[in-house]
């Protein structure tokens, strides 16, 4: 047992969080106002550039703290963006319902917009979208048939290509994604996984070459319509979060948090029955060992130093969705505005 003392210091050591305390101070740097958008996709490129898209067409992005500003009107219509990717040289959107339209912008080049994809149905519904490395990306929809849809591109976001349901886990009736913050998917260390919700909340897992699929089983409340995964996230490819709940009783904190430290086999529920409930966004603290996370709804913004054991509300504003841009800057994106907040 002489291990012993070393070893509460290193777990007491791993609990403290930005500056030695179990509860930093969210202090708000910045607020941007952005009138008629409700703002879910956000995607951080440096430290001094923040990309955003919108509802009513509009994206654009914030540098040194000034807002720059656009908006896509595609044949009279105004496409409503919850998905947003950057892969090192080109910014992605992608709209929501029929038609769904996935645009190439060059940062360097204003103006320079391009249409990759485009996909008109009665089921259409795209969620999320991110990039694995420069040139292989991946978008995540609602299922049409008996399985998500699923994009993918090998060639920088030239190409999109629909990966059959022959090569996909099949979906339950019911089951889909949420389209809440850009985040119920996630890449890391070669692997990318998908979470789902509805009647079902699992975790679907695919190699970097986007095949290999497989199914996992999660904790997570489900079986209503508004149940379920709301947001993944991984800090490395063994160490993941899924957070979500019931987006119609939001303070209902039952089955609305898990861990898996297996690279997604298995997840076990964390905190359960503690605030917070829903949450629609959770992201882990960069370069804290995976212990310190950050997670958000509408309800407010929450923090753990002891991976999803226990939980402190360190904002009382609502917000949809947070990027790190470091492990003390924070772009946070809502109705109508974005703000850059220090933990402290």
């Amino acid at each position: 047992m002489k291990f012993f003392p070393l070893f509460l210091a290193v777990i007491f050591s791993c609990c403290l969080s930005l500056k030695g305390q179990s509860r930093p101070e969210a202090v708000t740097v910045k607020s941007f106002p952005l009138k008629n958008t409700s703002i879910r996709a956000i995607e951080v490129v440096n430290d001094s550039t923040l990309w955003f898209a919108g509802s009513n067409g509009k994206y654009g992005r914030i540098i040194n703290d000034q807002i720059e500003i656009d908006s896509i009107n595609h044949e009279g219509q105004l496409p409503h963006f919850r998905s947003i990717a950057y892969n090192g040289k080109h910014i992605f959107l992608l709209s929501i319902e029929s038609p769904a339209l996935l645009y190439k912008i060059d940062p360097n080049n204003k103006g320079s917009i391009q249409l990759v994809f485009k996909e008109t149905g009665p089921k259409v519904f795209y969620d999320s979208m991110t990039f694995l490395d420069e040139q292989n990306g991946i978008a995540i929809g609602d299922p049409v048939q008996n399985c998500l849809s699923i994009l993918i591109t090998k060639d920088a976001g030239d190409h999109w290509t629909k990966i059959s349901c022959n090569m996909l886990p099949k979906i339950h009736e019911g089951e889909a994604a949420f389209a809440a913050s850009n985040t119920n998917i996630a890449a890391s260390g070669g692997h990318v996984w998908v979470a789902t919700g509805g009647t079902s909340a699992r975790v679907i897992k695919g190699d970097q070459k986007f095949e290999n699929w497989k199914v996992s089983e999660t904790p997570i409340i489900q079986g209503g319509q508004m149940t379920g995964i709301f947001s993944i996230d991984f800090y490395d490819k063994n160490t993941g979060i899924i957070m979500g709940g019931n987006w119609e009783e939001k303070q209902n904190a039952s089955k609305s948090k898990a861990i898996t430290i297996n690279g997604g086999k298995s997840w076990s529920l964390a905190g359960d029955g503690a605030p917070p409930g829903y949450i629609s966004c959770v992201q882990f603290v960069p370069g804290k060992s995976g212990r310190q996370i950050l997670a958000v709804s509408t309800e407010g913004l929450y923090f753990s130093h002891d991976m999803a054991g226990s939980w402190t509300k360190i904002m009382d504003k609502g917000y949809y969705s947070l990027r790190f841009a470091g492990p003390e800057t924070v772009w946070l994106s809502a109705n109508n505005r974005i703000e850059k907040i220090k933990l402290m």
